[in-house]
């Protein structure tokens, strides 16, 4: 796990090249789940073995700011996330660190994460983009919880821009390491029912302005 350390333009720079393509076809990715509007593929990190996953999706009646807004609005999160158990982002040594603990279903134990995150709007050819990145850190200022799996290697990024039209369009990579087998139809589920519930927040974040 990492210190507390930000992120350079170069990693910005490179998540736009990871998230700029079409989605994976072949090269060891594998179709999770394909439905109108959102797509999610994984395949195994060569290194750890564990999978890491990248998803597409389009919300019509979302612009990419608006998006962007409420993605990293972490109080908005508690609302629509009905995973959220804890959140809260707290200033140690000058770095924003977030704590998230995350509820999972009995007889499993809920998984938390002490990370960093940050977001930058970019030019990419000419295409104004909204990229956040996230990694998780290690910090003594908060501790491990008894009973809650620390996941202690945690990344992941995100790249939102316009559909040309009212919408945006969303591309995300992130890999974590949970802590354990986590069965295949969890994830499905939860990603089918993560994009539907942020999808359904975005016009209702837009009203409370």
């Amino acid at each position: 796990m990492e210190k507390a350390d930000g992120f350079s333009e170069e990693e910005f720079r490179k998540a736009c090249a990871e998230l700029e393509g079409p989605a994976p076809a072949g090269g060891g990715w594998e179709s999770l789940v394909e439905s109108e509007g959102f797509n999610l593929y994984r395949q195994p990190d060569e290194q750890t073995g564990l999978y890491e996953y990248k998803a597409f999706g389009d919300f019509k009646d979302c612009p990419p700011t608006l998006c962007a807004d409420v993605y990293m609005d972490l109080e908005y999160r508690k609302q629509w996330d009905s995973y959220v158990k804890e959140l809260y982002e707290t200033n140690i040594n000058g770095k924003m660190v977030v704590y998230w603990e995350v509820k999972y279903p009995f007889p499993m134990y809920n998984r938390d994460y002490v990370y960093i995150r940050d977001r930058r709007d970019l030019d990419l050819n000419g295409r104004t983009v909204h990229v956040m990145l996230a990694k998780s850190i290690s910090v003594p200022e908060i501790p491990e919880k008894d009973g809650i799996i620390r996941v202690s290697d945690y990344r992941q990024s995100l790249m939102i821009e316009s559909d040309g039209k009212n919408g945006c369009k969303v591309s995300m990579f992130y890999h974590d390491n949970p802590g354990g087998m986590i069965p295949s139809w969890l994830i499905n589920w939860a990603a089918k029912l993560w994009s539907r519930d942020f999808a359904k927040c975005c016009p209702y974040f837009q009203s409370l302005g």
